[in-house]
């Protein structure tokens, strides 16, 4: 279960990383440059980029303090919550029009998700 969860933790950071550093540049600057959005749907949606910002440092946290502690309904949790987002990631991308793979958040958060399925089956 530990090797599994730090590799969870690893992706968690990766995906973080991607988020902060290379979808800030692509995602959050241009959406903030936008001038012909209505100002509250830009800011509800830059709210929701540092909301996302915020969750994945949780899941850093979570899944570094899981592989120091087991605990399999917390592993459970935040694996089913990772699938969750990774089918969300499709769906959006897929009203969109735009391949799913090319939001990164569709394979990272699948990959968390499997990394703790493959934790939670050692448990």
């Amino acid at each position: 279960m530990t090797t599994f969860t730090w590799l969870a933790a690893a992706t968690s950071l990766l995906t973080f990383c991607v988020h902060a550093f290379v979808g800030g540049r692509k995602a959050a600057r241009p959406l903030l440059a936008d001038q012909t959005m209505p100002l509250a749907s830009k800011w509800l949606n830059y709210y929701c980029w540092h909301v996302t910002t915020v969750l994945l440092v949780f899941y850093v946290a979570g899944f570094s303090w899981l592989a120091r502690h087991p605990h399999l309904p917390s592993l459970i949790f935040l694996g089913s919550l990772s699938f969750t987002l990774s089918i969300l990631s499709a769906g959006v991308a897929w009203l969109a029009k735009i391949q799913p793979w090319r939001f990164p958040s569709t394979s990272l958060f699948a990959v968390i998700g499997g990394l703790s399925a493959l934790a939670a089956l050692q448990a």
